[in-house]
Formats: C-alpha cells, sequence, structure tokens
C-alpha cells in the first residue's frame, strides 16, 4: 500500500478499513476547530481517534467529521457537552444489535424533538418580528418620535396600545 502523506515523525498516514485516515492537524483543519478541542472531545469520550501510530499521532476516519458535526448542532441546540456526550453515546460493541439500533433509533428522536422544539421556537420569534415590521410602517406615519419623555411610546401615540416587543426594545 503506497501512501505518499508523511507525518513529521516519518510515519505514513495509516489506512483503516481500506480508507486513509487523517492526522489529528488535518482533521481538525476540516472540522474547523483546533487540536485542543479534538483532544478535549476525547477526553470526556465524544469522540475517538480511530487509531494511534508508534508514535502518538492521533488518526481520525475522515467519517468522523459527522460525528463533530452532530456534536456542534446538539450545541447550536443549547445542549452541554455532557448531555452531548450522554446522548451520543450509542456505541457499545457488546451490546446485541437490537439494542444498539434502539439507542440510536432514541438519540436521533430526540435530536428531532429538539429541532422541532427550535423550529416552533423560531417561528413565534418570526412572527413577532413580522409584528414588529408592521407596526413600524404605522410608525413611519406617526409625528412622535420614541424619547425618554414619550416613554418611549409606550403607550403608542397612534393606537394607546403597548408595541410589540421586538419593536419595544429597539424604541
Amino acid at each position: 500500500m503506497k501512501h505518499d502523506k508523511m507525518d513529521p515523525a516519518g510515519e505514513a498516514a495509516p489506512a483503516h478499513s481500506g480508507k486513509e485516515l487523517v492526522k489529528i492537524g488535518d482533521f481538525a483543519k476540516l472540522a474547523g476547530t483546533n487540536l485542543r478541542t479534538l483532544r478535549y472531545y476525547e477526553e470526556i469520550g465524544l469522540l475517538q481517534p480511530a487509531m494511534r501510530s508508534s508514535g502518538g499521532f492521533r488518526y481520525y476516519r475522515p467519517e468522523d467529521l459527522d460525528r463533530l458535526r452532530m456534536v456542534a448542532s446538539l450545541q447550536n441546540l443549547g445542549l452541554e457537552l455532557a448531555r452531548i456526550r450522554e446522548l451520543m453515546d450509542t456505541r457499545d460493541e457488546g451490546s446485541p444489535r437490537g439494542e444498539f439500533h434502539a439507542r440510536v433509533r432514541r438519540a436521533l428522536n430526540e435530536q428531532a424533538a429538539l429541532i422541532d422544539a427550535r423550529m416552533s421556537e423560531l417561528s413565534a420569534r418570526r412572527r413577532g418580528l413580522g409584528e414588529a415590521l408592521t407596526k413600524l410602517t404605522e410608525c413611519e406615519g406617526c409625528d412622535h418620535r420614541p424619547e425618554r419623555l414619550n416613554n418611549f411610546c409606550h403607550p403608542c401615540q397612534i393606537d394607546g396600545g403597548p408595541l410589540p416587543t421586538d419593536l419595544s426594545a429597539l424604541f
């Protein structure tokens, strides 16, 4: 097997299951992260290198990028790393196949529920912005300007009602 990628110690990039592995530095670049994060993720059990070279270099499968992307996605949903580790703890080589699939299904279902909840929050937020934009159109025809003396247009000088939350924050 020919290897043309050499590490600083002169070791060729190894292969795993017929695919060339990626050294930690290159993997960090591909993942858009840094070595410290990858090592920390390994320390807390979120990510494991496919192998280590005799010189101690960590090597990852290109598919491990999917795992990092899932970690980032779950962080964006507001989960802490400890919870992400629990959720992603599906790899147990000693468990029966059906149990493994059940764990994976639970993890995927929980992620779907988290995304559904976030989508609901974002939809409500978007509706609020729509209300603010509609009200702002009304405000453009008003002679008043939000100032301390008129309590920043609370209540509205046109209809006497409260301003939409998103508009109030900016007035």
